[in-house]
């Protein structure tokens, strides 16, 4: 990582998704959350204390290392046990395939460079009853607010490290071999429809 994304983007970013509007559909997505579960695009942490009791274990992995020392007292605190992972250049996920009762990402299919192939990852990893749980931000059902997405996007990639504001969150799942079972879509309140359309629910693995 850059000078500008370790010390200022990670911090700006930490500050503006750990309020409280956040951190509530934060505790709402990972309800669902049980048995073994990985986690994907760890950031610093911010999940932690909204994982419900039904979760045995934590495994969490990240291609970055971000607020460290945030990072370690936040795992310190935390109910469950964490496990933490690096991920390496190769993009593909270190762990046998079917070893997980529940994977979760939030906030994070907006940035990863491969996109498709690393949800297609998760769907190996992920036990044939298991469960994918997402809260994402993407692309508008609004044909306007879509449009201006587009526009701004170039701009939001360099400013925000490689964030996309259109990427049609719930195709893409889709399209890597899950069906999405429960998906709510709305506006974030007091974000901007540009920013801050979600994507929340929980997809299974297709037979």
């Amino acid at each position: 990582m850059g000078f500008y994304a370790e010390q200022i983007f990670s911090r700006v970013m930490d500050w503006a998704l750990r309020n409280g509007d956040v951190a509530h559909e934060r505790r709402r997505a990972l309800a669902a959350a049980r048995g073994n579960v990985l986690e994907i695009g760890f950031g610093t942490g911010l999940n932690l204390p909204h994982y419900p009791a039904a979760v045995s274990d934590l495994t969490v992995i990240d291609c970055e290392q971000m607020l460290q020392s945030r990072v370690a007292n936040r795992i310190a605190e935390a109910r469950v046990p964490v496990k933490q992972v690096h991920l390496d250049a190769s993009g593909r996920l270190p762990f046998d395939d079917a070893s997980f009762d529940s994977v979760v990402t939030t906030f994070t299919l907006c940035s990863i460079a491969d996109v498709d192939s690393a949800v297609t990852e998760m769907r190996r990893v992920l036990r044939g009853n298991g469960q994918y749980i997402f809260l994402e931000h993407g692309r508008s059902d609004n044909a306007r607010v879509a449009r201006l997405q587009d526009l701004l996007n170039p701009i939001q990639r360099v400013v925000a490290c490689g964030c996309n504001l259109n990427r049609p969150i719930d195709r893409t799942i889709r399209e890597s071999g899950f069906e999405i079972v429960e998906l709510e879509r709305y506006l974030m309140p007091g974000m901007p429809r540009v920013v801050g359309e979600l994507y929340r629910g929980i997809a299974r693995r297709k037979p």
